[in-house]
């Protein structure tokens, strides 16, 4: 995780709808690097506080700043710094790919041979440059993602906001957006993401938010919030060759062992101990002759924690 300035940060953001408090005093950063999830049910505000970061709609209360300008005083340094992927986005009939993000980067003052390199570069990184000359409404779902990213790109910004770029797409398009955001990560772009694919976050994020009725209620990196709503005991799971009826006698007469169940070849019990204990478990059933195949506590998930920290709120 980088430990560079921060890139974005909301300070006691607000943005009311009449009695509806859209974003209700949302305060947190993302330094030079990094990837930030924000995470919410739908509803949450997630939506709103990345519209108010891309300049698209203003604050009650508070401020967002993005590479140290504020987007309430300084909207247009912030667009010259900042991407923003949309959760949905057009495409035009008798344009094509090239034609495409070439409009954008216009669109973004660049000029003659500027322009033709940042089209150029953005369409080698998203792998569009085999499709140059496709029309865009005639993309697969995978394939328009990655043409509005390039569009978002288009400018070289440091900042890019993505909201739920991963919706709809297969699971290679995922993991393959997945790796590009990664990639731009590494050459210092600081990246906000929002989506509903909790698994895909975990992987890819290095601080995630969670946001609930407007209020957010847990920040940090992902095995932070983890250890913040872990239980001190874990799950643990044995898988033997044989003999799992017998094992089940045996970590009965164990200590801080609870709850044995069997299911095949396979144990699941409440251990109370931590990583030096669960060893010494193991190293006690090998010794006792029992044929163990796998060993292994489950920590928590992504799922988990937001199941745990979030009670379901709409508003």
């Amino acid at each position: 995780m980088s430990g560079g300035r921060a890139m974005i940060e909301l300070v006691h953001l607000r943005r009311w709808f009449g009695t509806t408090r859209a974003v209700d005093d949302v305060t947190f950063e993302v330094r030079q690097g990094q990837v930030f999830g924000y995470i919410g049910p739908n509803g949450a505000g997630k939506t709103t506080s990345m519209r108010i970061l891309a300049t698209l709609d203003v604050p009650n209360g508070g401020d967002a700043f993005v590479d140290g300008f504020s987007v309430v005083n300084d909207p247009d340094r912030v667009r010259r710094r900042l991407g923003f992927m949309p959760d949905s986005f057009g495409t035009y009939a008798n344009v094509n790919v090239e034609e495409y993000l070439d409009f954008y980067a216009r669109a973004y003052h660049l000029r003659g041979q500027e322009r033709r390199q940042a089209v150029r570069r953005v369409m080698e990184f998203t792998g569009l440059d085999a499709l140059a000359e496709k029309p865009t409404n005639g993309l697969s779902k995978g394939m328009r993602q990655r043409l509005c990213l390039g569009r978002t790109m288009i400018h070289d910004p440091p900042v890019l906001v993505l909201d739920e770029p991963a919706a709809g797409l297969d699971p290679r398009a995922r993991i393959e957006l997945r790796e590009m955001i990664r990639a731009l990560a590494r050459e210092g772009k600081t990246v906000l993401i929002s989506s509903h694919i909790l698994t895909e976050l975990a992987e890819m994020c290095d601080v995630v938010g969670i946001l609930e009725r407007g209020k957010l209620v847990a920040v940090g990196t992902v095995e932070e919030i983890q250890k913040q709503h872990e239980t001190p005991q874990n799950v643990v799971e044995v898988r033997l060759l044989d003999g799992v009826d017998r094992l089940a006698a045996w970590l009965a007469q164990r200590a801080g062992v609870h709850q044995v169940q069997v299911q095949g070849c396979q144990a699941r019990f409440v251990h109370a101990g931590g990583p030096e204990e669960q060893a010494e478990l193991l190293r006690a059933m090998v010794l006792a002759g029992f044929p163990v195949v796998d060993f292994g506590s489950r920590r928590h998930s992504l799922e988990d924690v937001f199941m745990k920290v979030t009670k379901g709120l709409v508003q």
